[in-house]
């Protein structure tokens, strides 16, 4: 009896203790399941705002509210400024635009761009300053560097070398025209401006005389005045060749340093005589830079002010005089035409249409978009077959 009643209390105590397993079990299975959970949440959260950070420069802002809110303190207080936003690529750009090549008209677009896409642009009033000294190039680049990105600089100015002064390099940009047409418009736009009005050649050639300012254009030309000669008529190449003084001589060696310079430096070259292909091809190169560009081009209000840009009383030579020009004017042809080819081929590359336009769309186009420059449609037919 005695012994039965003792495997009765055993039993029940095996019976007691199991039941305490059993239910601890139970209970650390449930937090360990808990916990688990706890630290997947933990582990995804943590994952999501490393995403959110890398993405926006930074930490999300959900996070910065709760440390606040349970540390009364920010992420600025503990380690300092936050991370800046990751720049565009490229985030430095220099268009060292040449003279009377439309850009005027491509810096109107960027005052407008600059501000709805959200760069800094900073455009020289510097026009008659080309040339440089190392010094001068030295502090230009510097200046250039440290303006805040991203931005895009532009200014006359022939090409600058920033890996020879160990500077990093931004990327060019440029825009050339037909060699004849640009002189033109430069020889009478120095004489009687522009549709803005006179002061504008007034104030750049203010020592002019009656007699210079009324020159004829073939006089100049068939009489070879300083002006309508070479090295004056060397003028687009040596934005491209740079500030070695041999840039500045018309020369085969200059010729050659510029097309390197294009091929190596340069991202995009376009053609004047092409101008809404430029623009599409800036937009999808530098979409941060030019996104839109094509629609504010065509914009009537854009319209506006950039018929105020065409050169008035422009004049077309006679057939002698143009000749004349193109024969001095050899170098710069042999790399206008050079452009031309590597700007078809990027146009190729990027699927848009390449090839020569008719001389009859030339002319239609010319004349439905600036009346003022009518003779340049001439001039283009004549240089492509001279006789």
């Amino acid at each position: 009896m005695a012994k039965h009643v003792g495997n009765n209390c055993h039993k029940s105590y095996i019976r007691g203790k199991n039941r305490r397993g059993n239910w601890l079990a139970v209970i650390l299975l449930r937090v360990s399941r808990r916990d688990f959970g706890l630290c997947l949440t933990t582990l995804l959260v943590f994952c999501l705002g490393s995403v959110l950070w890398q993405l926006n420069g930074g930490p999300p802002q959900l996070l910065l509210h709760v440390r606040y809110y349970f540390g009364q303190s920010t992420f600025l207080d503990d380690h300092g400024p936050l991370v800046p936003r990751v720049l565009p690529f490229p985030s430095k750009v220099v268009y060292n635009r040449v003279g009377k090549c439309g850009s005027r008209t491509i810096v109107l677009l960027l005052r407008i761009l600059a501000e709805r896409n959200k760069f800094t642009l900073i455009s020289s009033d510097i026009h008659n300053k080309t040339r440089l000294s190392k010094h001068e190039q030295m502090d230009l680049m510097i200046n250039i560097s440290t303006v805040p990105q991203p931005f895009l600089y532009t200014r006359h100015v022939h090409f600058l070398n920033f890996t020879r002064f160990r500077i990093d390099e931004p990327v060019y940009i440029n825009i050339v025209r037909d060699p004849i047409n640009r002189f033109l418009s430069n020889y009478f736009f120095r004489r009687f401006g522009d549709w803005r009005g006179e002061e504008n050649h007034v104030v750049r050639t203010p020592g002019m005389k009656d007699d210079e300012r009324y020159l004829d254009i073939n006089t100049c030309i068939l009489e070879s005045y300083p002006e309508c000669s070479s090295p004056r008529l060397f003028y687009i190449i040596p934005y491209f060749c740079g500030q070695h003084p041999q840039c500045r001589e018309p020369s085969l060696w200059a010729l050659q340093k510029a097309k390197e310079n294009v091929l190596e430096h340069y991202l995009l070259v376009g053609v004047l005589e092409e101008l809404e292909d430029v623009l599409l091809l800036l937009e999808r190169l530098l979409p941060h830079f030019f996104s839109d560009v094509l629609n504010i081009y065509k914009s009537p209000e854009y319209r506006k002010l950039g018929n105020m840009t065409g050169t008035v009383h422009k004049q077309t030579p006679s057939l002698k005089s143009l000749q004349v020009l193109y024969q001095r004017m050899k170098y710069e042809y042999d790399f206008y035409n050079f452009i031309k080819a590597q700007f078809h081929l990027t146009k190729w590359k990027f699927g848009l249409r390449t090839g020569p336009r008719s001389p009859r769309h030339h002319a239609s186009l010319h004349r439905r978009e600036q009346q003022e420059e009518q003779s340049e449609t001439v001039l283009e037919n004549w240089a492509e077959h001279p006789r």
